[in-house]
């Protein structure tokens, strides 16, 4: 007999909008342990001369907290396009709360209902759960059996499904690879038709084997495109909350008609003027991170496991291995990596030197004892 959790039904008893009802939250799991790699954080901790001047820039704003923040927050912008360059000004940039809030004002100004969204899974599971909480429908499109996306396939699901926004992760979440101009540009064309706006989410830019491949390249002349990025990762500072796009200036018009209200409070613009004015320092770590990544994939190989090249901050593998023992046993060490529902595979981040040889001690004690 299965026991009912007193919680669903009082749940089930609320006025809750039908197509919300079965739903589950996101949520990676949070526990208590030595070694956490299994978000994606950037695990280098804030050098403290970043960490002084975040103080000195919120100190600042804290001396008018009485007061509405700058709710363009145009230094901010100002900032983003100097820190991109790609020709970019501050009326091309927009930002919010973390990268999941800036694609939520998206689907909010261009989905909806009787709109859609497609993407190609397995990607971010956040995209369904931002497409459910604006009414819009989510379409799961297919990858190969590797889990790479090719121009030719993704532009013919464009076609056949006609979504109103398609969603590319690149990296892609959770496999760590990245797509090339060529897939970005057959997707943004076959849109055309059904006039889609399409979001490049580039999260994990900065840790790309290639940085100087980016879809900012591809911005100009093509206004239904928008490239998202986020401050949680290459610049550690995923508790501050801090995300951001670049599009045409129009785009930024039409977020302007959802955002809420100086959305983006005055503490969250010091914080990251404070950090893209000292983004030498907070970037230093990044080649340290990408040295720790590729250590992994290598040793990985060795150990007869299959991990994917990777260009984010996370390695995502398979093999002939149980994964949900392997999962279990590095918790038992203290060792916390991500099972994301995907059979036989699993994704840990690249964390320091110390972090990663830990993981790699255990994963090569529970394949050989």
């Amino acid at each position: 007999m299965t026991e009912t959790n007193p919680r669903t039904e009082l749940l089930n008893a609320l006025p809750l909008r039908e197509d919300l009802r079965g739903k589950s939250p996101y949520g990676a799991p949070q526990l208590e342990v030595p070694v956490t790699l299994n978000t994606n954080e950037n695990t280098h901790p804030v050098p403290t001369e970043v960490q002084q001047a975040i103080v000195e820039e919120v100190s600042k704003a804290a001396l008018n907290l009485n007061r509405y923040p700058d709710r363009e927050f145009t230094e901010l912008r100002e900032e983003l396009a100097a820190y991109l360059g790609q020709g970019l000004g501050p009326e091309n940039l927009w930002a919010a709360n973390g990268s999941n809030e800036i694609l939520q004002q998206l689907m909010q100004a261009f989905g909806g209902p009787g709109r859609s969204v497609l993407s190609f899974v397995p990607t971010y599971s956040m995209y369904p759960i931002l497409a459910a909480g604006t009414n819009t429908e989510f379409i799961a499109g297919q990858r190969a059996a590797d889990f790479t996306l090719s121009p030719e396939s993704a532009a013919a699901q464009v076609r056949e499904h006609k979504p109103s926004i398609v969603i590319l992760c690149s990296p892609n979440n959770p496999t760590g690879t990245a797509l090339e101009d060529d897939v970005v540009d057959a997707v943004y064309q076959a849109g055309e038709a059904s006039n889609s706006i399409v979001i490049v989410d580039e999260a994990y830019a900065e840790f790309a084997r290639n940085p100087a491949t980016t879809a900012l390249s591809l911005l100009p002349g093509r206004p239904r495109l928008v490239v998202t990025r986020t401050m949680s990762k290459a610049f550690a500072l995923a508790g501050a909350r801090i995300g951001y796009f670049a599009a045409a200036a129009e785009i930024a018009d039409a977020i302007r008609l959802v955002r809420l209200p100086y959305h983006l409070s005055a503490v969250s613009q010091a914080t990251a003027l404070a950090a893209l004015r000292h983004r030498s320092s907070l970037l230093a770590d990044v080649e340290d991170i990408k040295m720790q990544r590729d250590r992994i994939v290598d040793e990985l190989k060795r150990l007869g496991l299959q991990p994917s090249e990777s260009d984010s901050n996370f390695v995502f593998f398979g093999g002939d291995f149980d994964a949900p023992a392997l999962w279990q046993e590095l918790l038992s060490r203290g060792i916390l990596i991500r099972d994301v529902g995907i059979a036989g595979h699993l994704r840990v981040t690249a964390g320091t030197e110390e972090e990663t040889t830990a993981f790699l001690e255990a994963v090569e004690t529970h394949l050989t004892q």
